[in-house]
């Protein structure tokens, strides 16, 4: 459901992914009516309100900061980037008209329009292009993404409406890169950005401007009446804040939601019946993005390769697409989408094995001394804790499932769910865990230095196990650094090779995308990039409307 991360990088959420999707599947409709409404019966319309449901609530209104997809997805309507993905998964022009690469391809001149306006009035200019800049690079800022901005060897504002970035060497990500969220020069300039008015009360450029959150219960957007692409036809973008998927089916019934994920029970057997195939369009694709178990590898226990490789063959992945996902997902055997050019299909696989588990935890110094039926070492019994977030169904029933796969090898897990903010703040950042399920939303750019590579281990980074490879690293740095995509492929399908042999996380499965809105919407037209791309465009006819302002 999430409209994305505009640059080549994204996060927990939301949740996004090596993009492409694959062809049988992408955009797939199942239900209710016509997805774009009936050519010459549908006539666009202004008005009406859009009511999503978001099981976490948002950390905050300056995305550039945010780790959460919540806050990326709120914050995708309200900034905007240089540049931004179309429905294919090709760049295109956002606030940047256009640009131009040198032969080379390490500058990049950006001619931006003319007119763009900050919500308050001000227009853009490229001078809030480079604060943006020196934002991300700046030390200060508590941010995951400064990485790529790092690259830059020189920027320079030629005039009020062109920008130029020059780079040391080939940086493949680069353009993408400039999807980032642009920021308000006049309105930030000596701001500490957490403490800053915005965070709560932001000012962008983009097509809807913030008007109301109350936090745990909603925020509450109103469309940009000046939107340089045009204003959009929905009035208002409402997202309740519901931790607990079973309580926003309910709504969705009642009608008091529009538009929301599915889970697989919902999806396959709770919807089909006339008045909900009737009042809602269903669609079904795979999602840019996959669920893992991750090990925090500061954890002597997990440290060991052949435990990693044990619990991996101590899990069926089978058993948790058919019980979890009730078969809508796909085995995941590493960090990129099956089906995008540089998935590697041939890694090393780690098929259901209890007994190989025994065997290689054995190898570990892992064995049941006292017979009592739990592994220990050095008296010590293996057992640790699994956490993950309150209201998301698929990841509670896939902790149990693995609960009750270990106990049988010997290792006793406990599980424990935690409310998002609470889970992300206090126990991800602070790596205050002993093992996660969590998912990772993916880009269409296979660059993973943010998440992979073992400079970014810090509390606002995303490398969260802790996990440190030279080779890897060194994997990482060719990747971006050349444009070849032949030599790209091959340094990502040994980067695969070695996640898989490594197993610093166990790639679970990689899920169907489940998104249901509200059949009186049109304009919705499937792609390679889901449903929400087009979002502005979405409209209902005023015979339909059901929300006034």
């Amino acid at each position: 459901m999430k409209r994305g991360f505009p640059t080549a990088k994204l996060l927990l959420s939301i949740l996004l992914g090596a993009w492409l999707l694959l062809a049988l599947a992408c955009g797939r409709k199942e239900a209710g009516g016509q997805a774009g409404g009936t050519p010459g019966t549908w006539q666009p319309s202004y008005g009406d309100s859009i009511v999503e449901a978001s099981i976490g609530d948002i950390s905050g209104l300056i995305p550039n900061i945010t780790s959460d997809s919540a806050s990326h997805e709120v914050g995708s309507l309200i900034y905007n980037g240089l540049v931004k993905y179309n429905k294919d998964y090709n760049l295109v022009s956002d606030i940047a008209e256009s640009w131009d690469i040198s032969k080379d391809g390490l500058v990049i001149t950006f001619h931006l329009r003319k007119g763009v306006k900050w919500h308050d009035g001000v227009e853009f200019t490229a001078e809030d292009a480079l604060f943006t800049y020196k934002t991300m690079v700046d030390p200060k800022t508590p941010t995951a993404y400064s990485e790529d901005f790092r690259q830059v060897k020189k920027i320079e504002v030629l005039d009020r409406y062109t920008f130029r970035v020059s780079y040391a060497e080939p940086f493949a990500p680069a353009l993408a890169s400039w999807g980032i969220w642009m920021l308000p020069k006049h309105l930030l300039e000596g701001r500490d950005l957490k403490q800053s008015p915005l965070s709560k009360n932001p000012i962008g450029t983009g097509p809807y401007k913030f008007k109301e959150w109350k936090t745990g219960e909603k925020v509450v957007l109103e469309a940009n009446p000046d939107y340089f692409e045009g204003r959009p036809y929905i009035d208002r973008v409402i997202y309740r804040i519901i931790p607990d998927q079973a309580t926003i089916f309910l709504e969705l019934k009642a009608k008091g939601i529009d538009y929301t994920g599915l889970t697989p029970i919902q999806y396959t057997k709770q919807t089909e019946y006339p008045d909900f195939r009737r009042s809602f369009s269903k669609y079904r694709y795979l999602a840019n993005g996959y669920t893992y178990l991750g090990f925090n590898l500061l954890d002597p226990r997990f440290q060991d390769k052949r435990v990693r490789q044990a619990i991996a063959h101590a899990i069926n992945k089978q058993e948790l697409i058919e019980g979890v996902r009730l078969g809508l997902g796909q085995e995941a055997t590493g960090p990129y989408k099956p089906g995008t050019w540089y998935y590697n299909p041939d890694v090393e696989r780690y098929p259901f094995d209890p007994a190989k588990a025994r065997a290689l935890l054995g190898e570990a110094g892992w064995r049941d001394t006292n017979g009592d039926g739990i592994l220990d070492r050095n008296r010590e019994p293996f057992k640790f804790t699994i956490l993950t977030n309150q209201g998301n169904e698929d990841r509670k029933k896939t902790a149990e499932i693995i609960q009750r796969r270990l106990r049988e090898v010997g290792i006793l897990v406990d599980i424990r769910i935690i409310e998002w903010a609470a889970f992300i703040n206090e126990f991800i950042k602070k790596r205050k865990f002993e093992a996660i399920i969590l998912g990772w939303g993916l880009s269409p750019d296979p660059d993973q230095y943010d998440i992979w590579h073992s400079s970014k281990t810090g509390p606002d980074e995303l490398n969260h196990i802790s996990y440190k490879n030279p080779e890897v690293d060194r994997l990482l740095d060719l990747g971006r650094h050349t444009f070849d995509q032949e030599k790209r492929k091959a340094y990502y399908y040994k980067l695969q090779e070695i996640l898989a042999e490594e197993q610093p996380i166990v790639f679970l499965f990689v899920p169907d995308a489940l998104p249901v809105v509200a059949s009186r919407f049109k304009g919705i037209e499937p792609a390679p990039a889901g449903i929400a791309y087009n979002f502005v465009k979405w409209y209902v006819p005023k015979e339909l409307q059901r929300y006034t302002k």
